[in-house]
């Protein structure tokens, strides 16, 4: 006897590929305050560190997170490098004084998600099914 499973509606997907985007997002929280009482007080002090400490923990998080979910290494990979992109670039406007650290976080935590969003669409059959 053989059986047949339906194809998956579009709203389905639409649905799993959300999930998968707010699975990723509560990884990088539960990275946030999991691991972050394991660095040193001094580092934190600094926001260009504590920028890179934050983007660590996160990644470190949603990496463990995709590899449970058997994502390739080479997609897992690509949205670790897109978690560290924002705070890479606004780097260099601190350290020049044109933005100060508070806008270092928020501007780093604001383009990350739609990045992350980016990366998934651009991707859409890792993501998509």
């Amino acid at each position: 006897m053989t059986t047949t499973t339906a194809p998956r509606t579009t709203t389905r997907k639409l649905a799993r590929f959300a999930g998968h985007y707010v699975e990723m997002v509560a990884a990088m929280l539960i990275g946030m305050v999991a691991l972050g009482p394991l660095w040193p007080a001094a580092w934190l002090e600094r926001p260009d560190a504590d920028a890179l400490v934050m983007a660590t923990n996160m990644t470190v998080a949603m990496v463990l997170a995709m590899a449970l979910r058997r994502h390739s290494w080479p997609r897992i990979a690509e949205m670790a490098a897109v978690m560290y992109l924002p705070f890479a670039a606004l780097l260099v406007p601190y350290w020049l004084g044109a933005i100060s650290g508070t806008a270092l976080m928020v501007a780093g935590h604001v383009v990350m998600f739609p990045l992350m969003l980016a990366a998934m669409v651009w991707r859409r059959a890792e993501y998509w099914h």
